[in-house]
């Protein structure tokens, strides 16, 4: 699988935003395949930033979607901006 394969797209919802700015954190819909720690590894690939912790779910129209948890050096702002999403 490449990281085009696990990382689908960026989210942006309210409760999106509220968690980049409170908890550091970025919402992404990902494959339905893959695992926490192929979704770790590609985010640490694609945008250069230390992971933290990753979140699963998921949704009832059946897709699935990851919470990316980033260390304090990595801002989840500067990421969501260099994606287009702020």
């Amino acid at each position: 699988m490449d990281n085009y394969d696990i990382i689908l797209n960026p989210l942006t919802t309210e409760k999106a935003v509220k968690l980049m700015e409170t908890e550091n954190k970025l919402l992404f819909r990902v494959g339905l395949k893959a695992k926490k720690s192929e979704i770790k590894k590609a985010i640490e690939e694609m945008f250069k930033v230390k992971v933290e912790k990753v979140s699963t779910f998921h949704t009832p129209s059946g897709e699935k979607r990851a919470y990316i948890k980033l260390s304090k050096e990595n801002q989840a702002i500067d990421i969501a901006t260099q994606l287009g999403l702020m």
